[in-house]
């Protein structure tokens, strides 16, 4: 629930009608939430966007169209 609060857009199955739009240059990141002292610390770590060998091609990210 902080963490979603936090993000301040829409990505995939996590939308907000007040953020409509994906921000990659800003979002393009995962969250980590820590419970400490009565409270809810939130940390951000980078998304590794190449694969790990070359049997896989990396593809960019992109918004979800239905």
């Amino acid at each position: 629930m902080h963490s979603a609060e936090a993000r301040k857009e829409s990505r995939g199955a996590h939308a907000r009608e007040d953020f409509t739009k994906r921000e990659d240059g800003e979002w393009m990141k995962h969250t980590l939430g820590y419970w400490e002292d009565e409270k809810v610390r939130l940390e951000y770590r980078p998304v590794h966007m190449d694969t790990l060998d070359d049997e896989l091609e990396t593809f960019p990210p992109k918004a979800r169209v239905y």
